[in-house]
C-alpha cells in the first residue's frame, strides 16, 4: 500500500529499500514475488529515482529515458511484465553531426558494419574482428588495456573511426578513453545487439504502470521519506531511521550512491579499516548538463532523428567533452508519438552533455546563473544549426547542472553514473562487512543506464533473498 509519510510503522519487514530508482524497484518486485514483505522509502513524491520526470508550462520532459538496448524488453516481462515489455519500441534514426562525418545509423551491428566498411573503407575481417572481441566482453576481462588501446589496436590512427565506435557510449555510460575497454566493450555490445530502445508512453507512464504492479504485489511505498540513518548493531542491519522514527527490518538494500551509503547512511566507523581503504579508492564517475525545451503548442518539428550526436570538436577527447565550453552534445527529440496516451503530447527537446561537478561547485551564485545562461545559449545556437528557426518555436527553456542532479538524486558530486567499473566489487562485497546490509544502483556495472540498473536490482535481489532463507 502506499503509506503516508506520517504513519507509524510498527511491523518488521524482510527488507526495506532505501530509494525508488530502478534498480531498487525491480528487486523489490521481485523480492515481493518471492513472498518478501517489502517496505520502499523514497526522498522525493514519486519513485523513479534518476528515472523520472517533470513538468513545466504544459510540458513533460524525461530526464533520463533517451535510450537502452534490447535486453530491457527480457528483463521487463521476466521481473515486471508483460503490459510494461509490451510498451518498448525501437528508435530508428540515431544521427552523427560532427566536422569528421556526418551519418545515420539504427545503430545495429548490421548497419554499424555496412558503415564502417562502404563509408570508412574498413577490411570487413578487421570490423569482424573488432565485433567478434566486443561482443564477448565480459567484466572478468582484462581491466588493463583502455578504450583508447583498444581502438588504436583495431583501427590505427583512425580518429574519425574511433568517434565513430566511442562517442555514443560516452554518453551513455560516462566512459573516456583512459577508462579500462571492458567499460566501453560490454556497454557497446549491448547496444549493438539490435539497436537503441525506448518505452512508449514516456517515463511517468512506464513508473506508473512500475508503482501498480508492486501493490499488486503486496510492497509497502512510502514517499517523502529520506532514510537519516541505517541502523547496525552487532555488526548486523536492523534497520534504518527515517523522518526520525525507527523502522525494524531484517534486512536493508541501499539504491542510494555506493559512497553516500556507506559515510553517511553507515558510518565509517561500523567497518574495517582496510575495507574504508578501498571504499577510499573507488572514482565517481562523470556527471552532466541538460537543456529541457519545449515546443510552442500548435508549432511542429520535422521528423530529424530520434538520437543526434553533434559536436563543432575537430577531434574526439575526453577533456573536450567534459569541458564547460564543449560543443558536444546530444540532442533527444520526443515527438507527439512518444505519449500516444496524451491528448495534446507537444514536441519536447532534451540536450545532454558531459560535466564535471566541481566546475560548477567552485562558482559563486551570480557566475553560476551566468554559465547557466551560457549553456542554454550555447545549445540553442547549436540546435539552431541543425533546426533552422528552432529558437522561435520554443517556448521553455530549463536547464539543470550537476548541483541539480545532486539536490534531486542525491548522488554524491553529482555522479549521472554512479562509480567507476571498481564500485561493483564494493558494492556486491557490502554484506560481507555488515550482515543483512546491501546495495543496488548505478556501479559501473556491466551494463549501463536503465537496463543494468534493472538487472543490479534482479542479481541483488537474490543475495537478499539467500540471505533471508539462511536467518530462517
Amino acid at each position: 500500500m502506499l503509506l503516508n509519510k506520517n504513519d507509524k510503522i510498527t511491523q518488521t519487514y524482510d527488507v526495506i529499500i532505501i530509494g525508488g530508482g530502478l534498480g531498487g524497484l525491480t528487486a523489490a518486485n521481485k523480492l515481493a514475488k518471492n513472498g518478501r514483505k517489502v517496505l520502499i522509502l523514497e526522498s522525493h513524491d514519486k519513485l523513479g529515482g534518476f528515472a523520472t520526470w517533470f513538468y513545466r508550462k504544459k510540458h513533460i520532459f524525461d530526464v533520463s529515458l533517451h535510450g537502452f538496448p534490447v535486453g530491457m524488453v527480457k528483463t521487463c516481462r521476466k521481473y515486471w511484465s508483460k503490459a510494461i515489455s509490451d510498451k518498448i519500441i525501437q528508435l530508428r534514426r540515431m544521427r552523427f553531426i560532427n566536422p569528421m562525418y556526418q551519418l545515420e545509423t539504427d545503430y545495429t551491428v548490421e548497419d554499424f558494419t555496412d558503415k564502417l566498411i562502404t563509408y570508412f573503407k574498413i577490411p570487413k575481417a578487421q570490423v569482424d574482428n573488432f565485433f567478434n572481441l566486443v561482443m564477448n566482453m565480459n567484466y572478468y576481462d582484462n581491466k588493463e588495456m583502455t578504450n583508447g588501446e583498444l581502438l588504436e589496436s583495431f583501427f590505427p590512427g583512425r580518429k574519425d573511426v574511433h568517434r565513430f565506435l566511442i562517442e555514443p557510449i560516452v554518453y551513455a555510460n560516462g566512459s573516456t578513453l583512459e577508462d579500462p575497454a571492458i567499460t566501453y566493450g560490454i556497454v557497446f555490445s549491448n547496444f549493438m545487439s539490435k539497436g537503441v530502445y525506448t518505452f512508449q508512453g514516456g517515463t511517468d507512464l512506464v513508473i506508473q504502470m512500475m508503482q501498480d504492479e508492486l501493490l499488486k504485489n503486496n510492497v509497502d511505498i512510502r514517499l517523502k521519506s529520506k532514510v537519516d540513518t541505517i541502523i547496525v548493531e552487532n555488526n548486523i542491519c536492523q534497520g534504518v531511521v527515517v523522518n526520525g522514527d525507527s523502522v525494524a527490518s531484517k534486512s536493508v538494500l541501499s539504491n542510494g550512491n555506493l559512497i553516500a551509503t556507506i559515510f553517511n547512511l553507515v558510518g565509517k566507523d561500523k567497518f574495517k579499516l582496510d575495507f574504508l581503504e578501498k571504499v577510499k579508492k573507488v572514482r565517481l564517475n562523470t556527471s552532466s548538463c541538460q537543456v529541457y525545451m519545449g515546443i510552442r503548442q500548435g508549432e511542429t518539428i520535422e521528423d530529424i532523428g530520434d538520437l543526434i550526436f553533434y559536436s563543432e570538436a575537430k577531434d574526439f577527447r575526453s577533456d573536450e567533452l567534459l569541458s564547460m565550453n564543449t560543443t558536444s552534445r546530444t540532442f533527444s527529440l520526443y515527438y507527439p508519438r512518444l505519449r500516444p496516451q496524451l491528448e495534446n503530447a507537444g514536441y519536447t527537446i532534451v540536450a545532454s552533455t558531459n560535466a564535471r561537478y566541481e566546475d560548477w561547485a567552485s562558482l559563486d551564485k551570480e557566475d553560476y546563473k551566468a554559465k547557466k545562461k551560457d549553456l542554454i545559449e550555447a545549445t540553442l545556437v547549436s540546435l539552431g544549426k541543425i533546426i533552422p528557426g528552432i529558437r522561435n518555436k520554443i517556448d521553455f527553456v530549463e536547464a539543470a547542472t550537476p548541483l541539480t542532479i545532486k539536490r534531486y538524486t542525491h548522488h554524491e558530486r553529482g555522479s549521472s553514473f554512479g562509480t567507476k567499473h571498481e564500485g561493483l566489487d564494493i558494492s556486491m562485497k557490502l554484506h560481507h562487512e555488515i550482515s543483512g546490509l546491501f546495495h543496488t544502483g548505478s556501479v559501473g556495472i556491466i551494463m549501463s543506464g536503465w537496463l543494468g540498473a534493472a538487472n543490479y536490482g534482479v542479481i541483488q535481489s537474490y543475495e537478499v533473498d539467500n540471505y533471508l532463507e539462511k536467518l530462517g
